[in-house]
């Protein structure tokens, strides 16, 4: 085994177990609902095994046993809400807002303290509509906002991507790389320059195989503000290499670093 102390463990030992690595190095760390079940990945919060009860149980039972620790600073909600999931159009089966405010509501009965992290959706209208990246569209959220129980706990959180994941209308418009602003504003970053709400942009990478990719992801470092800590906040997509669509940080033999897209990053790197 690579980590030994790990063999036999359950599911959320190993959980407590890299927590409270994170907790030794001092590393804070938010939850992240990913998948309803390990091998599904859901448009919706919820499915036919999976009810919305189950996962807002599911996050009250995970902030319950994080109360005390303050290295988990928050809950993510949900991953990626995409193809019927709206935003603001008041159906409740589908209305991911909605739904969002009634389990971050339910996870501060257990923990007033947690950040809620609130990805956006692919169309507001859950239409295919004005689409973007999965869990990428927030901006209905000025209009229709995250409205909680208790307050300024709410953080808005785009995924990005660009052409190693999928080509976008964007890309291939004849004023590239001008687009690429224009689409921030539109869906997420005018939260953040009209002091509307804080940004996290939760997801973004690639694999730089495509020139317009260097480009995106440099412009994308510029508009969160580089290193200046009041700049947005954001998590690269992914640590780990085998991420078929946008590779890792680091190599198959998970030591040697991508210095390229290190050095891309570097200058988004709070001091």
């Amino acid at each position: 085994y690579t980590n030994p102390e790990l063999a036999g463990l359950t599911a959320i030992q190993v959980f407590d177990a890299i927590i409270a690595y994170c907790s030794k190095i001092g590393l804070f760390v938010f939850l992240d609902r990913h998948t309803p079940t390990s091998d599904t990945r859901t448009a919706l919060w919820y499915t036919d095994t999976v009810p919305e009860s189950k996962w807002i149980s599911d996050w009250q039972s995970l902030a319950s046993r994080y109360l005390t620790n303050s290295t988990v600073i928050g809950a993510d909600l949900h991953n990626e809400p995409h193809g019927v999931a709206c935003w603001g159009c008041g159906n409740v089966t589908v209305d991911w807002r909605l739904a969002a405010q009634r389990c971050a509501n339910a996870i501060h009965q257990i923990n007033p303290n947690w950040l809620i992290i609130v990805e956006g959706v692919e169309s507001y209208y859950g239409n295919g509509s004005d689409p973007v990246w999965w869990g990428g569209g927030l901006g209905m959220s000025q209009l229709y906002p995250i409205t909680l129980n208790v307050a300024n706990k709410v953080v808005y959180s785009p995924h990005e991507y660009a052409v190693s994941v999928y080509v976008q209308p964007w890309f291939s418009d004849t004023a590239f790389p001008s687009t690429l602003t224009k689409v921030w504003y539109h869906h997420w970053a005018h939260l953040y320059y009209n002091d509307v709400a804080p940004i996290l942009i939760g997801e973004f990478g690639s694999t730089l195989s495509d020139s317009r990719d260097t480009v995106w992801m440099n412009d994308l470092i510029a508009l969160t503000g580089g290193n200046d800590s009041d700049g947005m906040s954001w998590t690269y997509w992914s640590w780990n290499p085998d991420s078929g669509d946008t590779g890792g940080l680091v190599g198959y033999d998970w030591l040697t670093i991508d210095t390229t897209k290190m050095g891309i990053l570097k200058p988004g790197i709070w001091n």
